[in-house]
């Protein structure tokens, strides 16, 4: 028994023991693998940081290329923002009035600030039109802070691209990229001078290309999250290769200050720009003479078309170019030399980089087939660029796209002034104005511009009274704006 009692002991001791050691070892394993997971907690997160961009060998390189400018000048009478092309009642107009390109208010003098860039060691420099309007005189401040009188070689008020010129040679130069190659969710870098705070580098991503702005009919914006403030208008953009893409140009706003969204100007589109100013001090942009909209799926299915890709020609002015090679309202242009258009914008910026006097040849959709038509650029004058651009602006509110009459218009008119509607929708066409109304008034007022029609819509409450000229009869034609 007491053998027994003793085995029995020892096998219970046996056991507690084998127990024992099984805790110890568990506790030992566990101890191991948190030992094991600090360690290598510090390493997951030294390899993530490595995943993350690092700039400074970009900026080292590149940032003594970027420089400040100081302009002092006479403002502009008028508020240095830009209009913009829709009404404040019209529903694009709290969002389009946020695109910000800071500039001077009116009074004299003035005194700016923006960026630039050096693209030639001799002196050549890329900034924004607007920081430089109106300069009397332009201050460049180099990273070695160096100050040089600059030279205004031209400016572009369209594309908002200006080339200055400072008397010094073996300067730092940028590396220009290609920016067709750029794509959303790619890190980008803009170096310049917000607020005055020189050569200051701020990072994010680009979140759309092709963007087209009501301010510019000519360049397709790439849009970013990369924080730009006041100063840094005209600065570089660069992508991870220290290659400029773009000149940081416009911001989305509600004060003035960076919000998240950005735009920067193509750099290929500003070096057209660039090579023209350096050559003959001015832009000479093609043309058709054609009133163009955007294509969508109810009209491309109206025109028998199974895409919403091309250009919707909707009026062709008499003697252009246009209608000398025979185009037509209703015509749908959807290739120029070969090359798809995919968004009517395309066909105006493709139009103006062709220089005047070329041979083209458009592919264009009419009454269920396609066909080319010849024709030859003629060239654009600044006046009707800006005449077509503020008959654009007129269809906010309204919802019209109008000219002034020509002389021969105004003569069969008896001598009496007014606006033709190219085309016409929203507001307009449900109160039945039609294309080629000519209208003579609202609310009273007579309308002999562009200027004026916006002006006095823009001042109406929620209908007006529109006097249109339809054959021989006049007609008031009540709009309710909404």
């Amino acid at each position: 028994m007491q053998r027994q009692t003793l085995n029995r002991s020892l096998v219970a001791l046996a056991v507690i023991a084998a127990l024992g050691g099984g805790y110890a070892g568990r506790e030992l394993v566990a101890t191991s693998q948190a030992q094991t997971t600090a360690i290598e907690a510090p390493a997951a997160r030294s390899a993530a940081a490595q995943q993350l961009p690092d700039f400074s060998r970009l900026v080292q390189q590149y940032g003594p290329a970027v420089v400040n400018i100081a302009v002092n000048g006479k403002a502009p009478a008028a508020e240095g923002m830009p209009q913009r092309p829709f009404d404040e009642n019209d529903p694009f107009f709290e969002f389009f009035k946020r695109f910000q390109m800071p500039m001077p208010k009116g009074g004299a003098p003035r005194h700016a600030m923006g960026s630039g860039f050096i693209v030639s060691a001799d002196g050549y420099i890329l900034t924004n039109a607007h920081v430089v309007a109106d300069a009397a005189d332009v201050t460049v401040k180099l990273s070695d802070r160096r100050e040089l009188k600059a030279k205004v070689v031209g400016t572009d008020p369209r594309t908002d691209v200006a080339l200055l010129k400072i008397e010094a040679t073996g300067l730092p130069t940028v590396k220009l990229g290609d920016p067709k190659s750029v794509k959303p969710g790619e890190w980008v870098v803009a170096i310049g001078s917000p607020f005055g705070l020189e050569n200051s580098v701020t990072a994010g991503v680009v979140s759309a290309t092709g963007r087209a702005l009501p301010d510019s009919s000519y360049v397709p914006f790439i849009q970013t999250d990369v924080a730009v403030n006041p100063g840094n208008s005209g600065g570089p953009l660069f992508n991870m290769a220290g290659e400029v893409i773009g000149i940081n140009s416009q911001i989305f706003s509600h004060t003035g200050g960076y919000q998240g969204v950005s735009f920067a100007i193509p750099i290929d589109v500003a070096l057209n720009v660039k090579d023209q100013l350096a050559a003959n001090g001015r832009v000479v942009r093609g043309r058709l003479g054609v009133t163009i909209q955007e294509m969508n799926q109810s009209l491309a299915g109206s025109f028998g078309l199974k895409s919403t890709t091309g250009a919707l020609v909707s009026a062709v002015e008499k003697g252009s170019p246009a209608e000398q090679a025979g185009l037509k309202a209703g015509d749908v242009v959807v290739k120029l030399d070969g090359k798809t258009i995919e968004r009517s914008g395309e066909l105006a910026r493709r139009i103006a980089e062709t220089k005047p006097g070329t041979r083209s040849t458009l592919e264009v959709w009419r009454d269920g087939a396609t066909k080319e038509v010849a024709i030859t650029i003629g060239e654009a004058n600044d006046a009707k660029v800006a005449e077509g651009l503020a008959a654009a602006a007129a269809q906010g509110k309204l919802g019209v796209a109008v000219r002034p009459l020509t002389a021969d218009e105004r003569k069969e008119a008896g001598g009496r002034d007014g606006l033709v509607v190219e085309s016409v929708a929203g507001p307009a066409a449900q109160a039945g104005i039609q294309r080629g109304d000519v209208i003579l008034a609202v609310n009273g007022t007579p309308v002999k511009s562009v200027e004026e029609l916006r002006s006095v819509i823009g001042s109406a409450s929620k209908s007006v009274a529109v006097l249109v000229q339809r054959d021989d009869a006049r007609i008031y034609v009540p709009v309710n704006l909404g």
